[in-house]
């Protein structure tokens, strides 16, 4: 005999370390990314969108297969046959790629590129740090390693936050060399830490035998402490790097671009060389912005092409902004609620609707509702200042009501001249 029980189903949740933007959420985010794009475009960095799906090899080749993204964090899917996808998990390397197999080189040089959209890593949740996450990145791909591209990413990057109206902005800047002058600071650095192994966290004793540049990367309490005796980069490097980060410094004085040298600053990417730089706020431990040059990613690849880059973290900046009380979106513009009474009026309401936005005025509308009460009480949440009150006398005549949500007071007038009272009304 068939049970009449109903069976009670589970809530199906997001999974974890993703979020929702709700529509409540939606005019901050939008604000911020039509800052971005008003940024590239001062700058002249062009659009690029990649697939959030590439193969697993682009990020392996690239990043270092002893990196965190690597190792711990990468979501890689298998697919039929022997393909290997991998959700990207930065957008750089996918840029190189695209660079080289669509010969963007024939766009000139230097090539400006921005992107805007979600990156993906399989990482522990918390403050600032999400599996699901959005980026916004400028690159400069050229055909030598010139330090004003360095400066114009840091540039770019400082005035889009700047642009955002986050104040107190520390922006922390490091050299960590390049292959001929690296090595050079490795052997310092395993010298430096082969006696203090036993102290090392499990990580770091791993990276002291495949990379120990990471070294200066951990987090770990006790390798913090370690690390503020260790050698610096800055000591080691080579003429060429010296004068290529005496540059980056030059420009940036230029603009009065206010900056710190931190030598510890080494980024968690293989594929960095000379500059690299992160971005911070007074309060907050986590980099809204951070990048650098990567004069061996594309050649990784196949194509030799310096570059340099730098992304902002979108989550980051929402979370700062909220906090901080930054009023991004100022007042908002007002909005007019039109209110229908009768099947006519319905039906004349949607051209109505189309004529005011051809006029460039917001309206709001619930025509959904039948009834006066419930659409005032509507127009009264939405905040609107004037409502319009349109029934079947109303659509016979040619006429419209304008109400003043605030006091009450109404006046008709004729449909033809509604779009100027309005105008005159809310200006």
């Amino acid at each position: 005999m068939a049970s009449n029980k109903k069976v009670k189903k589970s809530i199906i949740t997001v999974p974890k370390g993703m979020h929702d933007i709700l529509p409540d959420g939606q005019p901050l985010w939008e604000k911020i990314r039509k800052i971005a794009k008003e940024t590239a475009d001062f700058y002249n960095f062009s659009r690029i969108d990649t697939p959030i799906l590439e193969r697993a090899e682009l990020f392996e080749r690239s990043l270092g297969e002893t990196s965190d993204v690597i190792e711990k964090q990468m979501l890689v899917i298998r697919g039929k046959g022997r393909d290997s996808l991998a959700l990207r998990p930065e957008g750089t390397a996918p840029i190189a790629r695209a660079y080289i197999e669509n010969g963007l080189s024939r766009l000139g040089q230097p090539l400006k590129l921005y992107y805007e959209g979600p990156m993906f890593r399989h990482e522990q949740p918390q403050a600032g740090r999400f599996r699901q996450f959005h980026q916004v990145g400028f690159e400069i791909i050229s055909n030598d390693s010139d330090p004003i591209y360095d400066a114009q990413v840091i540039i770019a990057s400082y005035r889009f936050l700047q642009d955002l109206k986050i104040k107190d902005l520390n922006l922390q800047l490091n050299s960590i060399g390049c292959a001929k002058c690296r090595p050079v600071f490795r052997k310092k650095l395993i010298d430096y830490y082969s006696s203090k192994e036993k102290s090392l966290c499990g990580d770091c004793r791993r990276r002291l035998r495949l990379n120990p540049l990471r070294l200066l990367d951990c987090k770990n309490g006790g390798c913090v402490a370690l690390k503020k005796e260790s050698p610096s980069i800055l000591d080691t490097l080579c003429y060429d790097c010296k004068r290529h980060f005496k540059k980056v410094l030059e420009f940036l004085e230029e603009v009065k671009l206010p900056y710190t040298l931190n030598q510890f600053l080494v980024r968690g990417l293989d594929y960095y060389s000379k500059t690299v730089f992160e971005i911070f706020t007074e309060g907050s431990g986590l980099a809204l912005a951070a990048g650098g040059r990567y004069d061996y990613l594309l050649e990784m690849l196949g194509k030799y092409a310096p570059g340099v880059g730098g992304a902002a973290g979108l989550e980051r900046l929402v979370e700062v902004i909220k906090s901080k009380g930054v009023n991004l979106l100022g007042r908002p513009k007002p909005k007019v609620f039109l209110i229908h009474i009768g099947d006519l009026a319905k039906v004349k309401a949607l051209s109505l609707i189309e004529t005011l936005r051809e006029s460039g005025l917001d309206i709001l509308e619930s025509l959904g509702k039948e009834s006066l009460r419930a659409q005032l009480k509507a127009a009264d949440k939405a905040s609107s200042t004037l409502s319009l009150i349109f029934g079947q006398q109303e659509a016979f005549e040619q006429s419209i009501i304008i109400r003043d949500m605030k006091s009450g007071a109404q006046e008709t007038v004729p449909l033809k001249k509604v779009v100027d009272v309005l105008k005159r009304r809310l200006r």
